[in-house]
């Protein structure tokens, strides 16, 4: 009897041991990430705040048209900073090291082309 409630605690403090293990290193709950663009006007600032507004887990987009930074608040749950970056590309915009897409960077306003 006192071997069968041994192993019974056992497995439970190890099976706490991987729950405590899997939860480390996990960033949960609101982020922000500032981000460098290539935004060079208000429509640029528009066009890339819709973009990411469009994404599940934005929270939200402040654009600095004078630094170029996009600061943008998500939930880290449920989307990736590399997700942000792709969609700031794909909407036709340089995001940190990540070039924008040149289908649509060649759809984009002559003001808003670098």
């Amino acid at each position: 009897m006192k071997k069968i409630l041994f192993l019974i605690l056992c497995g439970f403090a190890l099976q706490m041991n991987v729950a405590m293990a899997q939860g480390k290193g996990k960033k949960v709950g609101n982020q922000t990430l500032d981000i460098k663009t290539s935004a060079q006007c208000e429509m640029c600032e528009e066009r890339i705040t819709t973009a990411l507004n469009a994404q599940k887990g934005i929270k939200s987009v402040k654009i600095n048209l004078e630094s170029k930074v996009a600061s943008v608040t998500y939930n880290s749950n449920q989307i990736a900073p590399e997700k942000i970056r792709e969609t700031i590309a794909l909407a036709g915009y340089d995001a940190d090291d990540k070039k924008a897409n040149a289908a649509a960077y060649k759809k984009l306003p002559g003001c808003c082309k670098k």
